[in-house]
């Protein structure tokens, strides 16, 4: 472990906060990071992040790579996402995995801070179409915890691979438990 490594996970001490896992190499994987239930969410990721010593990255909208705060967001580990071109989010998604080596792309797939009924589906046709795996990513506020699964293959069946990840978050608790909502795709539901 290395001292920034040790110095990210004492300030997280200092806030009652602890990481479980770590991440496998070679590093080439979609994070499902959840619940995300409050704004504590992202800083609190980018901290473990740096705690596990892994550079994280995240799709946006293409807009919000613009200038003045381009650089930012690439900074921070944004992949610009223009929805509006032919082949859709998730094949430029995949694509950004054939052009890194090393790519840990995090996704909450609630979509929102706010409840809702179901997960956008995007992390697991991602993963699907650029052949990586998922890890599952808890922000766990009933243990004080950041904790990470074990790397999951997806298998193509979507009931069974969902059933592995709900799995994971069972008994998770979020910072702002009123606004968790199922572990489930609509997909899954009609």
């Amino acid at each position: 472990m290395t001292i920034r490594q040790r110095l990210w996970r004492g300030i997280l001490r200092v806030f009652g906060w602890r990481l479980v896992g770590s991440f496998p190499e070679p590093r080439r994987y979609v994070v499902v990071g959840g619940p995300h239930t409050s704004n504590w969410d992202f800083p609190l990721g980018m901290m473990a992040a740096r705690g596990f010593g892994v550079k994280i990255s995240f799709i946006g909208k293409h807009t919000l790579f613009r200038r003045p705060f381009a650089w930012f967001f690439r900074w921070l580990g944004g992949i610009p996402i223009d929805r509006s071109r032919p082949g859709g989010m998730v094949e430029q998604t995949a694509e950004a995995f054939s052009t890194h080596e090393s790519l840990v792309l995090v996704i909450a797939p609630e979509g929102t801070r706010s409840a809702t009924e179901v997960w956008k589906s995007g992390f697991y046709y991602i993963a699907t179409a650029a052949h990586v795996p998922i890890i599952p990513a808890a922000v766990d506020a009933g243990r004080r915890e950041v904790r990470l699964g074990e790397p999951m293959h997806l298998s193509g069946d979507l009931a069974a691979d969902m059933g592995l990840v709900r799995e994971f978050f069972e008994g998770v608790r979020g910072i702002r438990p009123e606004r968790q909502g199922p572990v489930r795709l609509r997909e899954e539901i009609g």
